[in-house]
């Protein structure tokens, strides 16, 4: 199963409201979405619970607090989480004010975020 399409128009709906410039990317699996050519949040469907999840990237200083959140667990893609990022379930986003939360926590990390290094082809 790929990812929510409704969770994706969320978030697109999201950026234009904000009148962020973003782009797509597919990733991890799911989608990510891009702001200043880092990356901002994706959609990652969990095989193992059968739920979409958010990966939001927040960013180290708020990470710890984030984890102590409803629907909250940390980004573990190889056996390590991944600090900065974590991963939010539907209980944790469901509601618009929690979508909005997460999404407002990304667009405030973005500006200090690195961007990746490009890949030599």
């Amino acid at each position: 199963m790929s990812y929510d399409n409704y969770l994706a128009d969320r978030i697109r709906n999201f950026f234009i409201a904000k009148g962020a410039d973003f782009y797509e990317k597919k990733m991890f699996g799911g989608l990510c979405f891009m702001v200043n050519d880092k990356m901002f949040c994706g959609i990652h469907f969990e095989k193992k619970v059968q739920q979409d999840l958010i990966m939001a990237r927040i960013g180290k200083a708020v990470y710890e607090a984030a984890l102590k959140k409803p629907g909250v667990l940390p980004m573990d893609f190889t056996g390590r989480p991944m600090k900065g990022y974590v991963f939010v379930q539907p209980e944790g986003y469901d509601l618009e004010s929690d979508f909005e939360y997460w999404m407002q926590l990304c667009l405030d990390f973005n500006p200090q975020a690195k961007v990746s290094a490009k890949r030599r082809k």
